[in-house]
């Protein structure tokens, strides 16, 4: 059994230094993203794994295992360390006289030592009964607290200290500890001895003299579950002790039964088959108050609940007894760390800590079943941290290629927003100048009904004004009097009618107001908005909105500008300066009237009509110019924001996605690992660029698989084989692309120096070129086509353009049904870099330029359209005449295309054409090219196929392939 648990714990070991690699290089790009501030303080906490999160990563990487051994009595927990190591390194003394025992932890090393010592920190100088004597198993007297001892009832340390025990045993050498309780009854105390400091595989340990839980053990049961609601236990019943214990060996190596007495053996095989029942139960919650119900068994079982575990009368009130406390569940049967398809498809990653249950072992005999009990532990934290690992990684790279989707529509719809405004301002100029030079008449009848309008509104309110110069005799007013109370009344004038008029102005041009002022506001808004984000400084938008501001928006400059009407104001004042008056009037109501009545009929629309106009346009000029000037430099600061926009663009296209991803596949595969084991490889049954495809009877409860090696040779090829698994792996399942079910990294090929990448994926019949190749009939090829396209409208509906459609990359199944697989080159449109990527043949002209998008997949499936109607797999003869593939790529651009062959219809021929047009905005969109495919199948499912496109008919030789896979 020991060297089981050293290879469980060997195993863990190794994965959790791969979880710490992946962890560290994580924390590592994600610090030189904030030092190289790519991103902003929002979008970098995103990034950034949560403190939580990450606290409890670093518990379970740099915190030792430890064996926590729980109970109440000394002598049983001894009994459980000493089997565990296989060896009688504890006394077994029944004697309940005997002093309680201090906390015992055992440690790896290179030689027996046996200290006491404090909180980790420092050795006390106690002088131990081991230092006088040769001994295999511990002096009782330096296990146990001294309770008549005065000067150790002073030393508050004495209770706290820990014997020490370094072992060479090869069970502790892979950072293992196994902590022994200490014999006291506050838990509290037991819980800081026991659990600091490591990551706790608990053993609770019941006597075999005992029927049920002591009240202590009960007590203690519930305090740990109020501290650890999650962690489960392991409860074993000890046997009773025999005569002759076990002899302690005389190393700690490997145990065997040939190194005991005759009598020693007798017992030892006695006890290896003696019955035993194991429950399984999951962990259940918080466990219940102390009720007195729960110390002592319930007498009332039903009889048919344990008839299975041939239980005694004791082992039954255990049992009841502790799942009375919530340990156990006698309603749930569970399979203890059997992990089925269904479960994992069921839950998060993250609960699977959750399916490691609590177990009940009644006798030593079945005691071998703590190892699947450890290897859940283990597989348990391994999972959890690196779960929260790998959601990290995907969260961290759905936010950088939705960032990568900002940025590309930041750099397309910018410019197209200041081309728009500059459009727009044009238009509006045009138009208002217009509106100056052409509506002099209309603005003369504006401002002549509005005088006849307010005429007698405005003389009542010059009738009721109140001087601000105080006058003290209105009967006998000086001439500097009478000229100041002049000037008011004409002010006043003014300034009623100078309101009337621009209200009417604004109104007759309101329709330009929202026709273009508004619009012109939103673009400005989303070009300062950006600035702003980018850090830039504000003023160039700003004065352009105020710019366009006074230019244009002619009731808010009514409200708070006078500006524009002061000059008026002072246009009218000269019109009325010729206005004559008495000298010596009386300075009255009726007075006032004259005077502004006077002021209204000196006004000369006309003049005045033709003063607005010439303002008018004046002001447009000007405002026009500064308008341009303004926009140049904002135009100018979003050109210098763009390129930096731009380079972010390229690291996150480049970089950081590509890390990140690399990062989850190296998650992923570990948590695969960890829960399914590696596949076991098949023969091949495919080979292709990139990587030997291997059968796989059944692997993670998907059988049969295809097993796909990928070797990559440097950064690029990993960087690209982590995008294609992120993008597979992160896509709904759909009936008509290949899933991959899961992928592992086989860091032992090569000699750890080049790591292959396993991708398992569901296992298909043949590849379209092999079926075509044996004779595929032509309705089934009709429908591989219709599958084809639903396949990539699925893909381009998820953002993705696949690049590489073509026959070896169209799977069927044993229903002749199409699944597209290796989405090696499959990228969204805001993560393609322009690389020139695909098969020559199958690849359109606008991809040598560099700027494409999903049109290009239309074009592919032109081509694979053509061989399906072909009906052979041989090249068209223009492209066969290529010798290199320099020079098929030279065709392709200047314009070849597959040439029409004597068994096509014009309507398949129509749609290659449309397919493959070379200007990507004439190809028809996916959805037409499906729907026209199925009219196609509908029209030859009522008639038979043209002569040509059954040549080599048959049902199909697809299960000659089958065969042969």
């Amino acid at each position: 059994m020991n060297n089981n648990f050293q290879f469980e714990f060997n195993k863990y070991i190794n994965q959790k230094r791969l979880l710490k690699k992946i962890f560290d290089e994580t924390l590592i790009t994600c610090n030189e993203i904030a030092i190289n501030d790519y991103f902003t303080k929002d979008q970098f906490s995103e990034i950034c794994l949560k403190d939580e999160d990450e606290k409890f990563i670093r518990e379970i990487i740099e915190t030792p295992i430890g064996i926590v051994v729980l109970g109440s009595k000394s002598w049983a927990k001894a009994q459980v360390v000493n089997e565990l190591l296989g060896c009688a390194l504890l006394p077994v003394d029944t004697n309940e006289r005997a002093n309680p025992w201090r906390t015992v932890r055992c440690l790896y090393g290179t030689q027996t030592v046996v200290s006491l010592a404090v909180a980790h920190c420092y050795e006390l100088v106690e002088h131990l009964a081991a230092y006088d004597q040769v001994w295999h198993t511990i002096p009782q007297s330096d296990l146990q607290l001294k309770q008549g001892d005065a000067n150790a009832i002073r030393d508050p340390g004495y209770h706290l200290a820990t014997l020490e025990v370094k072992l060479p045993h090869p069970l502790l050498k892979d950072d293992v500890q196994i902590v022994v309780s200490p014999g006291l009854n506050d838990f509290d105390v037991i819980y800081s001895c026991c659990f600091e400091n490591i990551n706790p595989i608990v053993i609770y340990v019941v006597s075999g003299e005992d029927e049920c839980l002591s009240p202590l053990d009960v007590q203690h049961l519930c305090d740990f579950r109020v501290k650890e609601p999650k962690i489960p236990i392991f409860f074993v019943r000890t046997k009773e002790v025999v005569s002759q214990p076990l002899t302690p060996s005389p190393s700690y190596g490997e145990f065997s039964p040939s190194e005991l007495t005759e009598s020693q053996q007798h017992w030892y095989y006695n006890r290896q088959h003696s019955s035993a029942a194991v429950v399984s139960c999951s962990v259940g919650g918080h466990s219940p108050p102390i009720d007195s119900a729960l110390v002592m068994p319930s007498s009332s079982l039903p009889n048919t609940q344990f008839e299975s575990f041939h239980r005694n009368s004791s082992s039954m009130a255990l049992y009841q007894q502790l799942c009375n406390l919530g340990f156990l569940n006698q309603s749930r049967h569970h399979m203890r760390g059997q992990l089925t398809h269904e479960s994992v498809a069921k839950k998060s990653r993250r609960d699977y800590f959750f399916d490691v249950t609590s177990e009940l072992v009644e006798n030593f005999s079945n005691f071998s079943s703590i190892l699947l009990f450890f290897r859940n532990i283990l597989r348990s934290n391994l999972v959890s941290a690196t779960t929260l690992l790998n959601e990290s990684h995907n969260h961290c790279l759905r936010m950088f290629i939705l960032t990568a989707h900002d940025m590309t529509w930041d750099l397309q719809i910018t410019p197209k927003r200041i081309e728009y405004v500059k459009q727009r301002e044009a238009e509006l100029f045009s138009s208002l100048m217009a509106i100056a030079n052409k509506k002099q008449e209309e603005i003369k009848q504006l401002i002549s009904e509005t005088i006849d309008f307010m005429r007698s509104d405005i003389q009542s309110q010059a009738a009721n004004h109140e001087f601000t110069s105080p006058i003290i005799n209105y009967n006998n007013i000086s001439a500097r009097e009478l000229h100041n109370c002049t000037d008011e009344v004409q002010d006043l004038v003014l300034t009623l009618l100078n309101s009337a008029i621009a209200s009417k102005l604004v109104g007759s041009v309101d329709i330009m107001r929202e026709s273009f002022i508004g619009t012109l506001e939103r673009c400005l808004s989303c070009l300062e908005n950006s600035i702003q984000e980018a850090g830039e400084p504000r003023e160039t938008s700003v004065a352009l909105k105020e710019i366009l501001n006074a230019a244009y928006q002619i009731e808010v400059n009514i409200k708070t500008s006078h500006n524009f009407f002061r000059v008026l104001w002072e246009k009218m004042k000269q019109l009325v300066k010729t206005i004559s008056w008495k000298p010596y009037p009386t300075v009255d109501d009726e007075w006032k009237k004259s005077v502004a009545n006077d002021v209204l009929d000196s006004l000369s629309e006309s003049r005045l009509a033709k003063s607005i106009c010439l303002q008018f346009r004046d002001r447009l000029k000007q405002s026009h110019d500064y308008f341009t000037i303004a926009l140049k430099q904002l135009e100018g600061a979003h050109m210098g924001r763009m390129r930096r926009t731009d380079d972010r663009r390229e690291q996150v296209r480049k970089n950081h996605a590509p890390g990140f991803a690399k990062f989850a596949l190296e998650s992923t595969s570990l948590i695969d690992v960890i829960i399914h084991g590696m596949p076991q490889l098949g023969r091949e049954i495919g080979r292709g660029q990139y990587g030997v495809v291997y059968s796989c009877n059944r692997w993670a409860g998907y059988s049969p698989c295809a097993i796909k090696s990928v070797v990559p040779p440097d950064d690029k090829h990993w960087n690209d084989l982590a995008m294609e698994f992120y993008y597979t792996r992160s896509i709904p399942e759909h009936p008509r692309v290949v899933q991959i079910r899961g992928a592992v990294i086989d860091y032992t090929y090569g000699g750890g120096i080049t790591p292959a990448v396993l991708l398992i994926m569901d296992r298909m019949v043949c590849d379209l070129y092999a079926a075509i190749k044996n004779g595929l009939e032509w309705m089934a090829r009709l429908q591989v086509a219709i599958d084809v396209l639903s396949g990539i409208r699925f893909l381009h509906g998820q953002g993705l353009v696949h690049r590489d459609i073509k026959l070896k990359n169209v799977l069927l199944n044993n229903k002749n049904r199409a699944k597209i697989t290796d989405l090696g080159f499959c990228k969204p449109e805001a993560m393609m870099s322009g690389s020139i990527v695909g098969t020559p043949i199958h690849m359109a002209p606008e991809l040598f330029s560099g700027r494409y998008d999903g049109m290009v997949d239309v074009y592919a499936f032109g081509i694979l359209f053509w061989y399906i109607c072909a009906g052979h797999v041989r090249l068209p003869y223009v492209f066969e005449q290529c010798q290199s593939k320099d020079q098929l790529w030279t065709v392709v651009k200047k314009g070849a295309r597959p040439e029409r062959l004597p068994q096509f219809d014009d309507e398949c021929w129509l749609l290659m054409e449309q397919c493959w047009n070379g200007d990507p905005t004439l190809r028809p969109l996916l959805g037409n090219c499906e729907e026209k495919l199925k009219q196609i199948e509908e029209h030859y499912r009522l008639s038979q196929p043209p002569t040509g496109y059954n040549k080599n008919y048959m049902r199909t030789k697809v299960n000659k392939i089958k065969t042969k896979n």
